[in-house]
């Protein structure tokens, strides 16, 4: 049989990717790479950029090909539009044509939203920023199999301003917390099924982190921040914790659980979603 074939749409900007890696984060792609290989050994994984305006999309035939399609996060907001955001939901779109199954992490249950037929708006309860505290399964969600051995309430490495207004046809939503009625969704269309979260599965708290440091300016402004001292002091804390996780100062001064600190726990959703949805489409259709 074939080695398992996965895509990965990278949904920032080369700007924003060269910004990350300056304050030193991982690009997005290189980090769900990593982790579906980690999940899927022997997986072969693909990149693709819609946000760079010069880079070559596969097309309908060639997604059809691959057994699993993750969607990153994104600095990008839907509501600007432009070509490096409208690129992106016309390839979501084509994708969702396929029946080839998609996760989609923060920015990606938003473009999923978009090419379903549903809206997104900016939250007016404001960012959430670190950890999505309290998201709580949905009735719905405690049944679906994207949360098979995940608490009931639990918190997720998060970093949002933007938020599911309008839920597209065919959306079951999953998950919720006092910031977003939307924290995960199964959203069916066009023979398609997608599984999609608001927060990050996929972070290392190294990569918060870096996205704390590279956007510090902006949280200190909105009040999450005294001054640039605390701003990096969260950072480091961070990074602490990434290097050892058994940290219990650290831990408990943030309220970071055994959920985030496991990486095991932390990233089920994606697993879950290789286990249920990517292995069984791979035997459907013939490839494993």
């Amino acid at each position: 049989m074939p080695s398992p074939r996965l895509l990965v749409i990278e949904g920032n900007s080369p700007q924003s990717l060269s910004e990350h890696v300056a304050v030193g984060g991982i690009p997005a792609h290189q980090g769900y790479s990593n982790l579906l290989r980690e999940l899927m050994p022997g997986a072969i994984v693909d990149t693709c950029h819609p946000g760079d305006q010069a880079a070559t999309l596969p097309d309908g035939e060639s997604l059809e090909g691959y057994d699993g399609i993750a969607i990153t996060g994104s600095s990008l907001h839907i509501y600007d539009g432009g070509p490096s955001v409208t690129r992106q939901i016309e390839l979501v779109r084509a994708a969702l044509a396929t029946g080839t199954p998609l996760f989609g992490s923060c920015w990606g249950l938003q473009v999923i939203t978009m090419a379903a037929g549903g809206s997104v708006r900016k939250n007016p309860k404001g960012r959430e920023i670190g950890f999505g505290r309290g998201i709580r399964l949905t009735e719905a969600g405690r049944k679906h199999p994207m949360y098979v051995g995940k608490l009931d309430v639990f918190n997720a490495p998060t970093v949002h301003l933007d938020e599911v207004d309008t839920l597209p046809p065919g959306t079951t939503v999953l998950a919720s917390n006092a910031v977003s009625a939307v924290q995960a969704a199964e959203i069916r269309t066009n023979g398609s099924v997608a599984w999609a979260v608001q927060y990050h599965p996929e972070y290392p708290l190294r990569e918060l982190a870096a996205i704390v440091r590279r956007i510090g300016t902006r949280l200190i402004g909105e009040g999450f921040f005294a001054d640039e001292t605390d701003m990096k002091g969260f950072a480091q804390d961070l990074d602490t914790l990434d290097r050892d996780p058994a940290c219990k100062r650290l831990a408990w001064r943030h309220g970071i659980s055994k959920n985030v600190l496991d990486q095991r726990l932390r990233v089920s959703e994606v697993a879950n979603w290789v286990e249920y949805q990517v292995l069984p489409m791979r035997v459907k259709r013939g490839r494993g």
